[in-house]
């Protein structure tokens, strides 16, 4: 498991253009410890419904120019769908487009074979046969997740970064009739399952792209909020619990509004399993220019008084 510091970094930009956000985000990253490496990219493809259900195209583009301007040696976005059929979704979103434009690999997973996965043992899970996680972003030198910010219908109550790693994860295996993901969406340990996938691989960098995002419904269609905000963080645990402050700040279902923060059953199991930070109070949120200073101080307050 990697050390973290006391506290996590949440950075944070106001604002509507995906480029210019996404630029000033990346600034904050040491791109020199990316140089020469294999970056595995996990996009949010769910479905092709156009974001935030799903990531959007300009956000894919600038993440991958960024990372070529980097010199990284190899971009491979890898993706299974839950709503559709992986390869369709990828065509309709243009997805196969953009990698031919700019050069990078697109992975279907639900066509790998079946040595392309990994067994994960159930041990201490609640996955009741273990799962099978793709070694495209066990392999990798580097793991960059983009997300979206919504809630989640389907029994998740939100879809974030813990949730987004569901698309790393087997739903069959070649010649296996077991559906993993059955088994997700009807089991009553539904967020303690999503939270505990991620303890078995490493994320470097999340970018959560929530100019627009579902404040209720999710994950395909929802209401419809619009914070104009571009956060990135190491930790999947900080950012999704400020991504949760964001839902309150506007006000979003019942299961997203009650309690506190860090009490959220996927919160709470990430925390449990070392995921990242323990606390609310382990946040750090930096403003990366002066119209975020107010949002800031907004979700600080939300954080202190409900995490």
């Amino acid at each position: 498991m990697f050390i973290r510091n006391k506290y996590s970094e949440v950075f944070l930009i106001k604002t509507n253009d995906r480029k210019f956000g996404i630029k000033k985000i990346f600034e904050k990253i040491d791109l020199k410890d990316y140089y020469g490496k294999t970056i595995a990219l996990k996009a949010n493809f769910n479905s092709a419904d156009p974001f935030p259900a799903s990531t959007h195209i300009d956000t894919l583009e600038n993440i991958v120019k960024i990372l070529k301007e980097a010199k990284v040696k190899d971009i491979v976005l890898a993706e299974r769908s839950g709503m559709g059929k992986t390869r369709d979704v990828l065509e309709e979103v243009k997805v196969f487009n953009l990698s031919k434009k700019l050069g990078f690999k697109v992975i279907v997973l639900d066509e790998e074979s079946k040595d392309k996965w990994v067994k994960i043992k159930r041990n201490g899970t609640h996955w009741l046969n273990g799962f099978y996680i793709s070694k495209i972003f066990l392999n990798a030198d580097k793991v960059i997740q983009t997300c979206c910010l919504k809630t989640h219908r389907f029994g998740g109550h939100f879809t974030m970064s813990l949730k987004n790693s569901i698309g790393i994860v087997a739903k069959r295996v070649p010649r296996g009739l077991y559906d993993y993901m059955v088994e997700l969406h009807t089991s009553p340990f539904q967020r303690l399952m999503i939270a505990e996938v991620n303890k078995f691989y490493k994320v470097d960098l999340v970018i959560m792209d929530a100019i627009e995002a579902f404040s209720s419904g999710g994950p395909d269609r929802g209401e419809l909020i619009k914070p104009n905000l571009i956060l990135a963080s190491k930790d999947r645990v900080a950012i999704d619990a400020v991504g949760i402050a964001i839902l309150r700040n506007y006000g979003s279902t019942k299961e997203v509004m009650k309690g506190r923060i860090f009490e959220l059953e996927q919160i709470k199991r990430a925390v449990e399993i070392n995921i990242g930070i323990k606390s609310a109070s382990d946040i750090k949120l930096i403003p990366l220019n002066n119209e975020s200073i107010e949002i800031v101080n907004e979700l600080e307050k939300i954080l202190k008084e409900q995490g």
